[in-house]
């Protein structure tokens, strides 16, 4: 793609509001666009990231026999009544009108809708067990937004929602996301701690958050030196230099960003909402339910602040938006041109390509592909007349010439 084709609004200086390296560079390197607070718009080049994040994500669930679907995110406030939640959610959930005057919510998950959805279908054990996720948007009217897509109050979330006949079913199913989400997590590049967690909103008998080591985390982590005990400070009641409550380890402190948690609801919403089968004894019984949450949009800021210097953002190998970026510079020589065109699209025909055509100096174009973060770079000039290139590859931090001829296996074992 033509980067003058690409709107890319880069930035020399991040707003005054941008607090954490994530945020200020995902505004200079034009990924972002605040529209309001805590609400933003994601522009083309966030936009490819995540959706290579939501790629990455249905090849592992749908590997782990899950069905991806997609329910309103308006909801009435009917079905929250019938669980309870209308009243006890809090200030957090947005709620509205509509024109004759009945009470609505914009979904800040899906619970209620999930199981009202599968409820008159789920009435035997021949039917169970059933695992059904959606990739949507979500809206939390969070007091305090910030640290840009940190604590927003519209994000984008993959959430998932397991459907089961028997403990023993709903503790494979928990098992199953957690490899899944260690996987997903992995593959985006980013190192986690599965940590246990209190219930919170959305209720239920146990919980586990994924956590994103970072110090401009807004959670406090306990953890355990000798053994694997991690758990959310405001669950253990822990501090630095505690034993640890499992080995007696020293514990140790430090701060998380929550990129994915994962509960299991037992019979809470089953029970409530009349979803009932009849099981192999021919016995009515609740549905035993799991419910998995994953932030997109999150992991791609914790992405950012885990992979990133001052002066730019390098993307992970599943993430980046393109696989190369090209960038010509002193082309007004015709035949040099030439060459450079042909060489871009002979490349755009195995891999993504980005070539920055602008009418800039170089070295507006180097500020700018530091900030975008594509992590294989040819710089193309005159010596693509004799032959060569320069590559630059991001995660080595190195330079080197490469001659044409070798440009395609080397490009190969790069990408």
């Amino acid at each position: 793609m033509k980067q003058s084709l690409l709107f890319v609004p880069t930035l020399k200086e991040a707003p005054k509001d941008a607090e954490v390296k994530s945020h200020k560079l995902m505004v200079r390197a034009g990924l972002i666009k605040q529209t309001a607070a805590g609400i933003y718009t994601y522009l083309p080049l966030a936009t490819r990231v995540m959706k290579n994040i939501e790629a990455i994500i249905r090849e592992e669930l749908d590997a782990r026999g899950c069905s991806e679907m997609l329910m309103p995110a308006l909801q009435s406030r009917d079905l929250w009544e019938e669980s309870g939640r209308w009243s006890k959610y809090g200030q957090e959930l947005m709620r509205l009108k509509d024109r004759k005057d009945r009470d609505f919510c914009l979904g800040p998950t899906h619970e209620e809708v999930v199981t009202h959805a599968v409820r008159d279908y789920l009435n035997s054990y021949k039917k169970l067990p059933l695992a059904l996720y959606q990739i949507q948007t979500k809206f939390r009217d969070e007091m305090r937004p910030r640290f840009g897509l940190m604590r927003g109050r519209e994000f984008i979330m993959k959430d998932l929602y397991t459907f089961s006949e028997s403990q023993e079913d709903l503790v494979y199913w928990y098992q199953s996301m957690k490899e899944a989400y260690t996987d997903i997590f992995k593959r985006c590049g980013l190192a986690t701690k599965i940590v246990s967690s209190d219930t919170g909103q959305i209720g239920g008998d146990e919980a586990d958050e994924f956590m994103v080591m970072s110090e401009v985390g807004e959670d406090t982590i306990t953890y355990c030196t000798v053994c694997d005990y991690a758990a959310n400070q405001e669950f253990s009641q822990l501090n630095s230099g505690d034993k640890c409550p499992v080995c007696e380890g020293l514990i140790e402190t430090a701060k998380g960003i929550e990129v994915g948690n994962i509960f299991k609801l037992g019979t809470k919403y089953s029970e409530s909402m009349n979803a009932y089968f009849t099981n192999r004894d021919g016995k009515k019984q609740p549905v035993i339910m799991g419910c998995y949450g994953l932030g997109i949009s999150r992991t791609l800021m914790a992405t950012v602040e885990q992979n990133s210097s001052e002066d730019g953002i390098v993307w992970p190998k599943e993430l980046t938006p393109f696989d190369l970026h090209l960038i010509p510079i002193n082309i007004k020589d015709e035949t040099l041109s030439e060459k450079i065109d042909s060489l871009y699209k002979t490349l755009s025909l195995k891999y993504r390509v980005l070539i920055d055509d602008r009418d800039e100096r170089a070295g507006v174009k180097f500020k700018d592909a530091d900030l975008i973060g594509i992590p294989t770079r040819l710089i193309l000039g005159k010596s693509l007349l004799e032959g060569s290139v320069e590559l630059i590859d991001r995660y080595q931090n190195t330079k080197k010439m490469i001659f044409i001829d070798d440009l395609e296996d080397v490009l190969k074992s790069l990408l």
